[in-house]
């Protein structure tokens, strides 16, 4: 009897299970900026997606509702949001505040291995963006910015980052291809990692600020586009 008690027990824990799941990978892509700007989405795409059946594409969407990464458009069709220009402004403001933080204390535990870390990845980003690969570019980004987070040893605080990161990982595509021509964000990095090599707080906050700030310009840029031709349309 146990055995079959314990067998039930996963079967209806099982679509429990598939929904968070199915939950984390959308979230891990929208924070990846592997959707852009209005994209539609239906519950059939993602399912087939993430090879889970309709509930837990259901569930997961839903969740992404809720966290406002999403938006239905209709009963089992999704809108991944542009972001208003007062919604970015205040993002980046706190972007800049917690992320800052997050680089001026992971200093202290940054080691030869972390270093290495980080040059690798910047190494495959400028690989991606040699080749006009922006998908693969936004990957390793994540990647970067998060390994240096986590030095900070502050696990509520990269949870607070990486909701923000969800509500704008999408217009990160807006940064391309003029980054890839700029190198902004290269730059940007490299004087990150010499900031961890020299233990230096000020200009590690420094490197990772200038990269939001940057960022934040390109997609202001394009957010403004966007609402004059929508006014253009009027």
């Amino acid at each position: 009897m146990e055995n079959v008690s314990e067998d039930e027990g996963y079967h209806q824990h099982q679509p429990n299970r598939l929904g968070e799941m199915a939950y984390h990978n959308m979230k891990e892509r929208l924070i990846r900026g592997a959707f852009s700007p209005g994209d539609k989405l239906t519950i059939r795409a993602v399912s087939e997606m993430l090879d889970v059946s309709t509930t837990p594409a259901r569930d997961a969407i839903n969740r992404l509702v809720i966290d406002g990464a999403l938006i239905y458009s209709g009963p089992k069709t999704v809108i991944v949001p542009h972001l208003r220009l007062s919604d970015l402004q205040e993002i980046t403001q706190m972007r800049l505040a917690l992320e800052g933080l997050a680089a001026a204390l992971s200093v202290k535990a940054a080691s030869e291995a972390t270093i290495d870390e980080l040059e690798q990845l910047q190494a495959k980003i400028d690989a991606a963006l040699d080749e006009k690969r922006y998908f693969d570019t936004l990957w390793h980004n994540k990647e970067f910015h998060f390994a240096i987070y986590r030095l900070s040893g502050m696990p509520y605080l990269l949870q607070v980052i990486e909701t923000l990161w969800l509500r704008v990982g999408a217009s990160f595509n807006g940064l391309y291809p003029e980054f890839s021509e700029t190198r902004y964000g290269a730059r940007n990095h490299r004087n990150a990692i010499e900031a961890l090599v020299e233990k230096d707080a000020d200009a590690a906050r420094a490197a990772i600020e200038s990269d939001i700030r940057d960022g934040f310009r390109q997609m202001k840029k394009m957010s403004a586009d966007r609402d004059q031709r929508n006014l253009s349309r009027r």
